[in-house]
């Protein structure tokens, strides 16, 4: 029972969810904070109402407030505006940018292990001293 519940939570899906959510409400608190401590009063310069949070109105002795929903769709907007210019477009540009380059036909090369590279420089500064390693059978890039 313990041991299958220890797989769930060490999967790789798991613990980059429980990350994100971490990162998300912080971000969320920096941006409340923003909106409460320099939008709303930017606008209330503008506009003349320095919280919206008092904002209310009254119909047959019922008080509606709507002030706080002004400042949540404000701290809404705000979330939604840095998550597509800081993730959405930039990942949509590098989606682009690599469905042209397979369109092309332009593959990117495999990368090779660092451990064949090193043997590789090592073989040719063998061969460069004259140290009798094999020939080189590919030149190098």
């Amino acid at each position: 029972m313990l041991k299958g519940f220890k797989e769930f939570i060490l999967r790789g899906n798991v613990v980059d969810l429980a990350v994100a959510v971490v990162i998300g409400a912080a971000f969320g608190a920096i941006v409340n904070k923003l909106v409460a401590d320099l939008i709303t009063p930017l606008i209330a310069a503008i506009g003349g109402k320095p919280d919206f949070s008092t904002l209310s109105f009254t119909v047959h002795k019922s008080k509606f407030l709507y002030g706080d929903f002004i400042n949540a769709l404000i701290s809404f907007l705000i979330i939604a505006a840095a998550i597509y210019f800081l993730v959405v477009m930039p990942l949509n540009k590098l989606a682009e940018r690599r469905a042209a380059r397979l369109a092309t036909g332009v593959e990117e090369p495999e990368a090779k292990a660092e451990d064949v590279l090193l043997l590789e420089q090592i073989r040719d500064l063998l061969a460069a001293q004259g140290g009798g390693g094999a020939p080189n059978p590919r030149p190098r890039p």
